[in-house]
């Protein structure tokens, strides 16, 4: 047989197939026929109840998820404080990070001091992260509900404070941070956990064994002052800078903090409002040793964050290096 006749074979076929689906359909739709051998009347009827069944099935699927959103609010997670994953400890993060692209879990800030490509890195991070706070408008709220808070100047319900970025001393980015002189700025920030409040250290006797000395004078100044507005300043939850062995101390070299050593307790506690930004404390290493890998911790003080250094708990660990 030859292909043309094949083809011819196929056709003739075909069509005879579809003449008798069509007969089969047209005569479906005449009173009392069938389609597809199938009375017209049992098609219509199951056409109908699962025209019913999927739509009360996509009706109680929607009564259900709306039952379910009344229960959730936007604003206010579902579990707070212990009851929730994220626990009562906020953890303390540092910036700039290491390229996750490297290494994720390095923690090593390493540079050469007199190259300016080496150190841009640092810098470029830095600067993007501190992007949305030279603009507060950007965030949710566009800034309307800012305010310029203070020990003696609370924000109301609703509010946020204002984080000035203007006040973190030579730790902007004009000064390329310092990273251009070998003299870097890392900055802290406490991790947000909704409706946390810190317990304060505002008794000198309280403060513990192991607290940085010249902390412990701070406070103890801040708590003997006659002036009582400045004893306000004792609601701040501090924090301390150091290397973690003899010998990274010896290297770390003199430390400073900006605008102030700790986070104010006015910025707590953290509501998700619209606009809020966390609060931040610039390090500034004034003076670190060249050359030598250097290992430091910086840790977080008030009486309700607990400090374990092997979970990193009330921590933050990082290296610096400087060529």
């Amino acid at each position: 047989m030859t292909e043309k006749s094949e083809k011819s074979s196929f056709h003739g076929s075909f069509s005879s197939k579809f003449s008798e689906s069509s007969k089969y359909l047209i005569h479906g739709l005449q009173p009392g026929g069938r389609v597809f051998g199938i009375d017209c009347h049992r098609v219509g009827r199951l056409l109908l109840f699962y025209l019913i069944f999927y739509t009360v099935l996509a009706a109680l699927s929607l009564s259900l998820w709306w039952l379910f959103s009344l229960t959730l609010n936007p604003r206010t997670p579902k579990h707070l404080i212990q009851d929730s994953l994220i626990g009562t400890n906020p953890g303390l993060g540092y910036r700039p990070m290491p390229s996750s692209e490297e290494n994720v879990l390095s923690s090593l800030i390493w540079y050469q001091g007199t190259s300016n490509d080496s150190f841009r890195f640092w810098v470029d991070s830095l600067t993007q992260f501190l992007d949305v706070y030279k603009k507060p408008g950007q965030t949710p709220g566009q800034g309307q509900n800012i305010f310029n808070c203070y020990y003696n100047q609370l924000p109301n319900p609703g509010q946020v404070c204002f984080v000035d970025v203007k006040l973190l001393g030579p730790c902007t980015e004009e000064n390329f941070y310092m990273y251009h002189l070998s003299s870097p700025c890392i900055i802290l920030k406490l991790n947000r956990i909704y409706g946390w409040r810190p317990q304060y250290y505002t008794d000198p006797k309280e403060l513990p064994d192991d607290m940085p000395p010249e902390l412990k004078k701070n406070i103890t100044d801040i708590a003997l002052s006659g002036d009582s507005n400045k004893r306000l300043e004792l609601n701040t939850v501090w924090v301390s800078c150091a290397g973690e062995s003899p010998a990274d101390s010896e290297f770390i070299g003199p430390v400073t903090y900006h605008p102030r050593q700790g986070f104010p307790g006015y910025y707590f506690p953290y509501e998700n409002s619209e606009g809020y930004l966390s609060p931040l404390v610039a390090v500034h290493f004034k003076r670190p040793k060249p050359g030598i890998l250097i290992n430091i911790e910086c840790r977080v003080w008030a009486k309700n964050i607990h400090y374990r250094r092997r979970d990193k708990q009330g921590s933050v660990h990082f290296e610096l290096m400087i060529d």
